[in-house]
């Protein structure tokens, strides 16, 4: 019998009680959780409670985090106004500098850049929650990871837009999504030309790209935040169910980080700051990472790389295990898809890790309901979370049995 308090385990290998799933959904889409906020601090306390109620022990950590990224791109963006503004009054070395810092103050704030801007504007706490199960001496590690903030919404996020595109045909010869932060650095970018040029086209493109993404970050930051169940709550309540399911039947040999973060939505500051605490003590050769985002669209996918600028292209050695797990399990992927923006992952995929990000799409190859209202429990495909949760439990029964495969 289980203890009091606590919740009777999932039977191993078998489906997830999607009615059980859901009601946790439910309960975390109601939390107003934007990053580094009081509602992320009650969302991680939420998440602790509920792997106490399964008898796991959880801890949350707190480390530093602006908490926007509207902010820091914000900045970068009127400085490329500024700049083409500059060029156009005569001042071309004074537009050539404007832009130029511009581009770099953008540039260098995406995931996994050092994100210098951030230095210099107000800082607040982020909230981490981390439990560890298994074999706590085991030489190799899985970490999962899935975050609990949620995003502010906003006009570029309209579902009309995909919508509009699909209708060309666009999405089916596209296996990697479109780089929707060109608009944001390449305002700075022309407006850097203009004045190195003294072309007053560029300097009066390069002023109305950059204003309009200004336009649009100042947007963002006065919309309220979504509920955020597919983006990410669909990945939280995962971590729920693979704990249950590796407490009822550990997976021998390893030790499992079940890791929450905060602050994803602002650039992913929460896995930073997990990063900069943890990266130092789990050796790249015996740790793998199992990253969870936005499982709850109608098609489930193993992304095959990521990133806003630079694209971080997944080992191929954790590919082929999750391709090949999926197979044996009888789980479709959506194939060969890559994002032009950047989950907790990237983080882990930049320091050399062997990882996998495990999320889902529509038949339009984009999120569900992303950064949007709609994004409710309602509007998740709880099929997609279940076939998630199996992907990445047999994965990690695989590397109990077989970890020679990986890099090391």
């Amino acid at each position: 019998m289980p203890a009091e308090g606590q919740m009777k385990l999932a039977a191993p290998h078998g489906e997830a009680d999607q009615i059980w799933l859901r009601e946790r959904l439910e309960e975390l889409e109601k939390i107003e959780r934007p990053s580094a906020s009081e509602g992320e601090r009650i969302a991680a306390g939420w998440l602790v409670e509920e792997l106490s109620r399964l008898g796991a022990d959880a801890r949350v950590e707190t480390g530093k985090a602006h908490g926007t990224y509207w902010w820091p791109i914000g900045i970068g963006t009127a400085l490329g106004a500024a700049a083409g503004v500059a060029t156009l009054r005569g001042s071309r070395m004074t537009g050539a500098l404007l832009g130029a810092a511009g581009a770099a103050a953008i540039a260098t704030d995406f995931p996994p850049r050092p994100r210098y801007l951030r230095r210099l504007l107000p800082a607040r706490e982020t909230f981490n929650v981390i439990c560890e199960l298994g074999d706590p001496e085991a030489e190799r590690t899985v970490v999962f990871v899935s975050h609990h903030d949620a995003a502010n919404q906003g006009l570029v996020f309209h579902p009309g837009i995909p919508d509009l595109v699909s209708k060309t045909g666009a999405f089916k010869h596209l296996d990697t999504s479109p780089m929707l932060m060109a608009p944001v650095i390449g305002g700075p970018l022309l407006s850097a030309l203009a004045g190195l040029t003294g072309s007053r086209k560029l300097a009066t493109a390069g002023t109305i790209v950059s204003a309009g993404a200004t336009a649009s970050m100042i947007d963002i930051g006065l919309r309220n935040v979504v509920p955020g169940a597919n983006d990410n709550g669909t990945a939280v309540i995962a971590l729920l169910e693979l704990a249950r399911r590796f407490l009822a039947d550990p997976p021998e040999g390893l030790r499992l980080i079940l890791l929450s973060t905060g602050s994803e939505e602002s650039f992913s500051e929460g896995m930073k700051a997990f990063g900069e605490r943890y990266f130092p003590e789990l050796p790249v050769e015996s740790t793998f990472f199992i990253n969870m985002d936005t499982i709850g669209s109608p098609y489930l996918t193993v992304l095959r790389g990521e990133g806003f600028l630079k694209m971080f292209e997944y080992p191929p050695e954790a590919l082929i295990l999750a391709d090949r797990t999926a197979e044996e399990e009888g789980i479709d992927l959506m194939p060969n898809l890559r994002i032009r923006n950047g989950t907790d992952g990237l983080e882990a995929l930049a320091a050399g890790y062997p990882v996998v990000s495990i999320c889902s799409c529509t038949e339009h190859k984009q999120p569900a309901n992303y950064h949007w209202p709609n994004d409710v429990s309602e509007n998740v495909d709880f099929d997609t979370v279940e076939a998630g949760i199996r992907l990445a439990e047999a994965m990690t029964r695989r590397l109990a049995l077989d970890w020679v495969s990986l890099p090391g």
